[in-house]
This record gives structure tokens, sequence and C-alpha cells, in this order.
């Protein structure tokens, strides 16, 4: 089943792990999901690398670089041999944003919505081409983790996401449409599984986000997510929901991780964002 876990031997390529974050549907939190996970890894001692696969750059905004004259689409461009035309000087070290904390980003730009059409006429493999820079530039040997922040689509940026992903978290707000946000999100699995071009990585969990306690709605709405989770993946890839909570805002407000701030009123978010650091190691240590 394509739910199983990444088998491939990666000991040439390096033992860091790249992890999706993903929904076709926007305004989940998708964004600050990732953000934080990467500073709950960090804390425990991780190199991260957070890579912007999203053309609006909010990952690149809460790291303070809005403005990318260099981002993550020259390195993929000059992946690909058939482009040569447009190929670069630009390299890793050229583009990557590092911080004291441990977490270092590759940022998008709004180039980035151009790639399609980039590498339409490529007879390679399109699907791989992030999967393909990453193994050239030896990411996996430097970083224990990379997490990889999605657009809010199905198109050839996320496909390349999947296709480089040994696993997946899924953030969703507890609605209909991320009941059929799930749906076709399960389904285009299925049909990348069909291009035998990679083997699938592994969904991690769910992330139910943004929960409003005052909404009755939401709870029948997890209910009937939770039993698509259980029927699709076979087991209860979910945790318990992150409420919509003005810690949060603020602390992305401010572009910082809620790591920055050490009031009680943050210390259930961290313990929250530690579960999944902790939920992102075991995993890890399983799939060796």
């Amino acid at each position: 089943m394509f739910f199983g876990r990444n088998k491939q031997k990666l000991d040439d390529k390096g033992k860091g792990k790249v992890i999706s974050f993903l929904n076709q549907k926007g305004g989940v939190g998708k964004t600050t999901m990732c953000f934080n996970t990467a500073y709950a890894l960090a804390q425990k001692g991780h190199k991260v690398l957070v890579v912007d696969m999203d053309p609006q750059a909010n990952m690149s905004y809460l790291f303070g670089r809005e403005e990318n004259e260099k981002s993550i689409f020259n390195l993929l461009l000059n992946t690909v041999k058939e482009l040569k035309q447009m190929h670069t000087s630009v390299i890793f070290e050229n583009v990557v944003y590092k911080t004291e904390a441990g977490v270092d980003l590759l940022p998008s730009a709004q180039e980035l919505s151009g790639f399609e059409l980039c590498v339409a006429s490529v007879n390679s493999p399109r699907q791989t081409i992030l999967k393909k820079y990453i193994e050239q530039a030896g990411l996996r040997k430097r970083y224990d983790y990379i997490l990889v922040d999605c657009p809010p689509t199905l198109g050839l940026l996320v496909v390349n996401s999947i296709c480089s992903s040994d696993g997946v978290i899924v953030p969703f707000r507890p609605d209909d449409f991320s009941m059929k946000g799930l749906e076709h999100f399960y389904r285009m699995l299925g049909d990348i599984e069909d291009m035998e071009l990679v083997e699938l990585p592994e969904i991690i969990t769910h992330i139910p986000n943004l929960m409003d306690s005052r909404r009755k709605q939401e709870e029948s709405d997890l209910h009937e997510i939770k039993e698509l989770i259980r029927k699709v993946t076979g087991n209860d890839k979910y945790i318990a929901p992150f409420f919509n909570k003005a810690q949060i805002v603020k602390s992305q407000a401010a572009k910082k991780s809620i790591y920055d701030y050490n009031s009680k009123e943050y210390r259930p978010l961290h313990e929250q964002f530690n579960k999944i650091a902790n939920l992102i190691d075991s995993w890890n240590e399983a799939s060796l």
C-alpha cells in the first residue's frame, strides 16, 4: 500500500530525512506548523533546513527574507541540463540563509510561480527535480532534517516535494473543505505511485489545526476526517488538535518561533510542538 515506509537505502546520499508539510487547501496554518516544528527539532539538537517551495514565500517572510534575488528557483533550474540557457552561477551557499538557532532556510521568490512553465518542454522527469537537487547538493549529509513548506496546490511544485520526501505531515482545519482536500491528496499519492518514479513517502501524521472550541460543528467534522484517515492509512495517523490561540498569532506577527517566548502561556504550545518533534524522531528511528 502506498502509505508504507520508504525503504530506499540512503547510505550514499546521507541519513538526513526530507519531510513535506502540505495541504492543497490554504489557510490551514501549514507554514506556521512547519516553521515551529523546525525550531522544535533544533531544540533537540538537530540541524534543520527549511525549503520554501511556495511562490507566496510566507515561510521566507517568517525568516525575515522578504526580497530574494536568489532562491530555490535558481537552484532547481540549475539542476536541469536541458535548461542550460537559464543556468546561473548560483550555488547553495549563495542562497541559504543561516540562523544561530540551527535552522537554515532556502528561500522562495515570486519567480517560482513560473517553474512549471519553465520545465514544460523538459524530457527528463520533471517530477523529481527537487529530489535530484537535494542529492546533488548533498543536503542529506549536511542536515538531520529537511522540512519542505509546500504551496496550497496539487501542482508540479507539490509533486516535486512529495517525490523528494521520506515522510509527509498534513495540517488541516476540521471542516468539510479539508475533507475534500484530503481525498484529493490521497488520490494524487496513488497517481504518483502509478508513475513508478520513486517510492512514496510515509504519512507521518495529520495535524488538526486552528480548532475553535466554540464551534460544535468542528467536533463533528473532525470525527469524520479521523474516520477517513483511519480508512485510508489503516491506523490513527493524527495527533491532538491545535486550538486557535493568540500566542501563535503574536509570535508569527513578530517573525519569531514560539520558543522565543518563555512565559507560561506559551508552555502548552512548547509541549505540543515538542511532541511533534519526538514523533518525527521516533518515525526516523523506526525507518532506519
